[in-house]
């Protein structure tokens, strides 16, 4: 049985009461929130008001991005000169989102809205992860040569294509490289490379997704251009998507962009995205050739590309404005499905069509894919737990390294994420491919497994990523060495004898009698939630189960539970559920009188019509 790892509360410091009175006051908001606006850096009513009600005026200019002035000109060259342009994205949902979104912007630029798909000029390719693998290809290089393409537009990859970009040059066709990936010693010779994190750019915010990257050449080129803003701005639903799944910071232009974007998809604000109309394209400066004649695709209901609408009505049937959480959970695993258990092109072809009826029809065929993950996630990762429970030194090793030649390679990061959420450890999960073994590496917080793969560069073919997940291959007769070198590199890194353990990062201490409705609708005022802006953690001591409310929620081992603190709010019960933590269960029952702490985050739970607080359980600790 897998090992539940502890977890150590960290409760944040409290920031100067003077400070937090003032700017609560400034606010008018309660002393907890403005408590933790200070606590997150937001210090002054200014900052507040950026924060709470995120600009698009406020985006960095895209011409602060290195090379960004060569990639609008070379675009402007193939759209003027009517080139063929090779739209080519990773196989994840940022590569496939991002695809979509230069192909949904470029298109009505430069094409009819009713030439037929097959006659355009603008074609996705998304590298099939089992023969091409991760990013540029050597083969995409010859597709492109052998079908006259004269610009390929690379989305979240190719910052390391050295070897593919340098063949394209000898085959004449040029690069525009948009990628937020760490770049190697050496960059590859586009004629463009955007990327944030490039050591010579002087763009303020490097935690743009790849997507986020090619949002920033559009909007380049609309300025450059003198466009309209609002089909650049229809493409916010493509980025918000890349950045829920992606798992990048919710901070700065990211906040910006996703606040925006989760617009489009809940009704009641998708009126302040309006489709254009094709007129204002056309009285634009345009290009040599057609003149513009649509918007990208959008379904007048709810702001939304028929594809994700239809991904909407299968992902999430309820109702509710839906959060950067709904679309990790929801819609991101579907569009992986497709690259991960098929072709990717088929969630390509989900975002760009045309009608409801196709998107519809697509989004069906992506549905059943992600079913068929999931029953290939269940197996792999049983078998994958199995392995380190079999293990003597599994379960006090520290990091997991697994390795088994018939395991799906589409599944292998999902699967190395759920062994880090049962052993708390960096993970590494690897197959066989083409007489390589190639996998995933998953990572604690904190901790740059990228830079532990840095370490073990020369027994490995390829490998790329970030600081918390990263790819890799290697020959298979270097996996056991492989094993060894990354167990010790990752010992180096970790406290003496110390394994990693799972932290809970608490803003504030809080009694029951300040959860209320109200707080909970002022804290909305702090989404959209995820990395770098996560919800707000609260901790309450001295709290009680209600006898006879303890019982264990379905069949993974969850807690539902009532409570109650006695000493600061009697009278006051709320409910708990508590995700994976059923392994409390025993202690509470043979202890039903003893008091406890708990940690969790505040939420709104909605059935059958009634609306209720409830505590999203994190932890539980006994004094």
């Amino acid at each position: 049985m897998a090992v539940t790892p502890l977890k150590r509360w960290n409760i944040a410091p409290q920031p100067d009461a003077a400070q937090v009175a003032g700017l609560g006051q400034a606010l008018g908001i309660s002393p907890v929130l403005a408590r933790l606006l200070v606590q997150r850096g937001i210090e002054t009513p200014a900052a507040a008001h950026d924060f709470f009600e995120p600009d698009l005026a406020k985006l960095a200019s895209p011409w602060l991005m290195c090379d960004m002035d060569r990639a609008v000109q070379r675009l402007h060259q193939a759209l003027a000169g009517g080139e063929r342009i090779l739209v080519l994205g990773d196989y994840d949902v940022d590569g496939i989102t991002s695809v979509a979104l230069v192909i949904s912007f470029l298109r009505p630029l430069a094409e009819p809205a009713d030439l037929p798909e097959e006659q355009s000029r603008f074609q996705p390719y998304i590298p099939d992860r089992h023969r091409e693998g991760y990013g540029i290809s050597l083969q995409a290089v010859d597709y492109a040569k052998q079908h006259n393409f004269g610009l390929v537009i690379a989305l979240d990859c190719g910052v390391k294509a050295v070897e593919q970009v340098a063949y394209a040059q000898t085959l004449g066709i040029d690069f525009i490289i948009c990628d937020h990936h760490l770049p190697g010693e050496e960059l590859p010779p586009a004629v463009a490379l955007l990327d944030p994190k490039r050591l010579d750019c002087s763009y303020p915010y490097p935690e743009l997704s790849g997507c986020g990257v090619g949002f920033k050449l559009l909007q380049a080129y609309t300025e450059k251009y003198n466009l309209p803003l609002a089909p650049l701005y229809a493409q916010l639903d493509l980025v918000t998507v890349s950045i829920a799944a992606d798992v990048v910071p919710v901070t700065g232009e990211n906040r910006i962009l996703a606040t925006h974007g989760l617009r489009r998809f809940n009704v009641t604000q998708a009126a302040a995205f309006a489709a254009p109309q094709p007129s204002a394209l056309a009285a634009a400066d345009t290009l040599d050739g057609p003149a513009p004649l649509a918007p990208p695709p959008s379904n007048p209901a709810d702001g939304l590309r028929p594809g994700l609408a239809a991904l909407h009505e299968l992902a999430t049937p309820r109702q509710g404005p839906l959060s950067l959480s709904s679309l990790v959970f929801g819609f991101a695993p579907r569009i992986n499905a497709a690259g991960r258990m098929g072709d990717a092109h088929r969630a390509v072809n989900m975002l760009l069509a045309p009608t409801q009826q196709e998107a519809r029809y697509t989004a069906e065929v992506v549905d059943h894919m992600n079913q068929e993950r999931r029953l290939s996630d269940a197996r792999t990762t049983q078998e994958a737990l199995a392995l380190i429970a079999e293990d003597p030194g599994g379960a006090s090793a520290p990091a997991t390294v697994l390795y088994q030649p018939h395991w799906p390679q589409g599944v292998l990061g999902i699967v190395a994420s759920r062994c880090l959420d049962q052993y708390y450890r960096p993970t590494v999960i690897l197959t066989e491919r083409d007489g390589m073994a190639t996998g995933s590496a998953r990572s604690v917080a904190g901790f740059d497994v990228h830079e532990v793969l840095e370490a073990c560069a020369p027994l490995l073919r390829q490998f790329g990523g970030h600081k918390a997940a990263a790819g890799l291959s290697l020959p298979i007769e270097n996996v056991p060495a492989f094993k060894e070198q990354f167990m010790r590199e990752v010992a180096l890194r970790l406290p003496a004898g110390q394994l990693p353990v799972r932290p809970v990062e608490i803003d504030t201490e809080l009694d029951f009698t300040q959860l209320t409705e109200d707080f909970l609708q002022q804290l909305t005022r702090m989404e959209p939630y995820g990395p770098g802006n996560p919800a707000p953690i609260f901790a309450s001591h001295h709290v009680r189960a209600v006898p006879g409310s303890v019982r264990p929620v379905g069949q993974a081992g969850h807690l539902k539970i009532r409570l109650t603190q006695p000493a600061q709010s009697p009278g006051m019960v709320l409910e708990g559920i508590g995700f994976g933590l059923g392994h409390y269960l025993p202690r509470l029952l043979e202890s039903p009188d003893a008091e406890f702490s708990v940690c969790y985050t505040l939420e709104m739970n909605e059935f059958r019509g009634q609306r209720t607080l409830q505590l999203r359980l994190l932890d539980l600790r006994w004094e």
